[in-house]
């Protein structure tokens, strides 16, 4: 770097002397680092005069691939000191779809408003998919249900109740609560068979004994709310993902008898390391005052220490503006 800033020096004002006061060197110094640099490449790169100084045919060939070297460096030193800096810089983030619909964006907003001038790029896909993106450290956060790996370090947030949802007119709605062999015997429409969801209802329904009546496997939430809407089936669904349709009266949550409770554990997780960005520790620094979440085990890491109230995974939030990739 010293002795490539030392050549373009010289090279721009055609003098040693003036080039080593630019530097603030002495002559003897900056013609060192030339010879240097010489000697390394092979060739001479000046013309010693005895007024000055002139670029040899290898000298110009030379110069425009240096002056490429040093803006490079220079950018460089830009995006360390952004990344050492909580206030800029890019946090990358994967997320589980229903998490990343519906559970993210408040998140993105209370980190939004805490930290501005931090660029959010966001990729969705299934938990495996966040797992795998956040240990080949393709992203620096992963929202996902509690998956665990050597190489990670897994944190609770909240625990994801899991509805029996149906339309408002549906004789299990009327009476107000059903059992796990009520559902059994009723058109059961699910959300992708490879997805969180439908493996956790899987095994609650098998575990009771039964086989559930799978009429529909289809690929969104929002697809699957539309049809039990419409009375088509009825569904498990993530309480987050219907918070709004509960409001305007269109869908009912109703509770299962003999004790089924059915809940997802979400976490965040990091790729294990000795130091983390100060965006990545800002991020987790929200997610401890919006779920009190148990950082504990990324303390000393220079993670900030700021408490604050707890808010509840469906809290209503405006548009945030991110950078969406979406996994298959």
């Amino acid at each position: 770097m010293r002795q490539l800033e030392a050549f373009l020096a010289a090279a721009e004002r055609g003098s040693f002397r003036r080039a080593a006061e630019a530097l603030f060197l002495s002559q003897p110094s900056l013609s060192a680092r030339v010879h240097a640099l010489e000697q390394e490449l092979g060739v001479p790169l000046f013309h010693r005069m005895g007024r000055g100084v002139r670029l040899t045919e290898m000298g110009k060939a030379f110069r425009p691939y240096t002056e490429r070297a040093i803006e490079a460096l220079r950018q460089g030193r830009d995006v360390i000191d952004t990344t050492l800096d909580a206030s800029g810089g890019v946090l990358q983030i994967a997320s589980a779809r229903a998490i990343g619909t519906y559970t993210l964006p408040s998140m993105l907003e209370r980190f939004r408003q805490q930290y501005p001038s931090i660029k959010v790029h966001i990729n969705i896909g299934r938990s495996s998919n966040v797992l795998q993106m956040v240990v080949e450290e393709e992203v620096q956060v992963g929202l996902s249900r509690m998956l665990t790996h050597p190489d990670v370090v897994t944190i609770h947030l909240y625990d994801e109740d899991i509805c029996l949802a149906t339309s408002p007119q549906h004789p299990i709605a009327i009476r107000g609560e059903a059992s796990i062999y009520e559902v059994a015997l009723e058109p059961l429409i699910l959300y992708d068979r490879d997805s969180s969801y439908f493996v956790l209802i899987d095994q609650v329904c098998r575990e009771a004994g039964i086989s559930p009546r799978v009429e529909m496997t289809l690929d969104s939430i929002e697809a699957t709310k539309h049809l039990v809407e419409l009375g088509m089936g009825i569904s498990f669904l993530p309480r987050s993902s219907v918070r709004h349709e509960l409001e305007r009266g269109s869908l009912s949550l109703v509770p299962l008898k003999g004790g089924h409770l059915v809940s997802l554990p979400t976490a965040v997780i990091v790729r294990r390391a000795q130091h983390y960005s100060p965006a990545l520790l800002a991020f987790m620094h929200v997610l401890r005052d919006m779920y009190g979440a148990d950082i504990s085990p990324l303390e000393g890491k220079n993670v900030p220490e700021s408490p604050g109230p707890v808010f509840s995974p469906a809290e209503d939030v405006g548009p945030v503006e991110v950078v969406v990739e979406e996994s298959v």
